[in-house]
């Protein structure tokens, strides 16, 4: 393909939703729809609203993880596909929703070029210190066992919204990306590369998430399958599906649901909510010690742009690092905006999330190639 597509229909399948738009050449939104609880079937919806754009020229996908061969976008053929569908073990939730969606837009758009855009790709750069397992070497290369990371595509966009809401160059900058919505991640960000994440091999470690537990002891796990009798398969759905925000206070753990319930005095919400914060205030140290400090710390996301309470808690914590807050910006935060005190020396950012701009921008380059 020569030049450089104008529209581009964005694909983001999610864990829990499927959010389409179409983005002009300025990266302005001529249309959208989110189709909330979406597990990959039922594309009536998705089929209805791609027939009524005014025009598409590519479509981008977010696909959460490119494995070990995919480290760039790349442009979605029947191999392409396959490969993808072939790494859903690693990415239970979400892979098969990103073949759903390239499968589904397909059949409306048959001949409209593709480009698979990986969260994984990002990350990439994270320097083997960081990225190696202190697993056998010869199971980490016989089986390509490393830190992955993953919400590449968001905190790729968010490291440089955050410069720019600085005023200051990326190379210059050490940031804390915090991406927290039903799945949630962290990403040391220097000189606009990933150095760090809270993720690893699977979108299962790290932070407390809806329904994911975040890490755990390995221990834990052999322990509830040798001594408790939980077979493999309902270790791995409960994990991924009834843990988190959602384990410990019951309910879909909806972090709006959460704060309703500390609200009613329900002390299985404030446990979760506590739990939650405390794995993110601990995180995010720790991936500031990876940078050797910080300049920026940025928020987005649905709980990260929508939850001033969870911001305040976590920068509660963070006043040695020099994050402090101002309670008036936060609470009033809308869109992208600095929530930061005057004098703190460490600037903190809400950033509206558009993964779309990323993935339009890997598409039209790829296809420009």
């Amino acid at each position: 393909m020569t030049g450089s597509p104008v529209h581009v229909l964005v694909v983001n399948a999610g864990s829990s939703s499927l959010k389409v738009r179409l983005l002009d050449a300025s990266d302005e939104v001529v249309d959208d729809v989110t189709i909330e609880d979406w597990d990959g079937a039922g594309t009536a919806e998705l089929e209805r609203f791609v027939r009524g754009l005014p025009a598409v020229d590519a479509v981008g996908h977010r696909i959460v993880h490119g494995g070990r061969r995919f480290r760039e976008p790349v442009r979605i053929d029947d191999g392409v596909r396959e490969a993808i569908e072939g790494l859903a073990d690693l990415a239970p939730l979400h892979q098969p929703r990103g073949v759903a969606g390239i499968d589904a837009v397909r059949q409306v758009l048959p001949g409209t070029p593709a480009v698979a855009c990986f969260d994984t790709a990002f990350h990439t750069t994270i320097p083997d210190a960081a990225a190696t397992y202190a697993l056998p070497a010869e199971w980490n290369r016989r089986w390509g066992l490393r830190r992955y990371g993953f919400h590449g595509l968001s905190h790729a966009y968010v490291a440089r919204r955050a410069a720019q809401l600085a005023g200051r160059p990326a190379r210059e900058l050490r940031i804390v990306s915090c991406h927290l919505g039903a799945g949630a991640s962290l990403a040391a960000v220097a000189g606009g590369r990933s150095v760090d994440t809270t993720m690893g091999f699977t979108p299962l470690a790290g932070l407390v998430m809806a329904t994911r537990t975040g890490s755990v002891d390995p221990g834990l796990v052999l322990w509830l399958q040798q001594h408790a009798g939980t077979a493999a398969e309902d270790l791995s759905h409960a994990l991924e599906r009834e843990s988190g925000l959602a384990g410990l206070a019951g309910g879909s753990g909806d972090m709006r649901e959460i704060m309703s319930g500390m609200e009613s005095g329900d002390e299985a919400s404030r446990l979760a909510f506590d739990v939650y914060v405390h794995r993110l205030r601990r995180e995010i140290a720790a991936m500031t010690g990876s940078l050797g400090g910080i300049d920026v710390l940025a928020f987005t996301g649905g709980v990260g742009e929508h939850s001033a309470r969870v911001r305040v808690e976590a920068a509660a914590g963070l006043r040695y690092l020099g994050v402090t807050l101002d309670v008036a910006s936060n609470e009033a935060s809308a869109g992208d905006a600095d929530i930061s005190t005057a004098a703190a020396p460490v600037r903190t950012f809400v950033v509206a999330a558009r993964e779309d701009v990323e993935i339009a921008a890997h598409t039209r380059r790829t296809l420009a190639e």
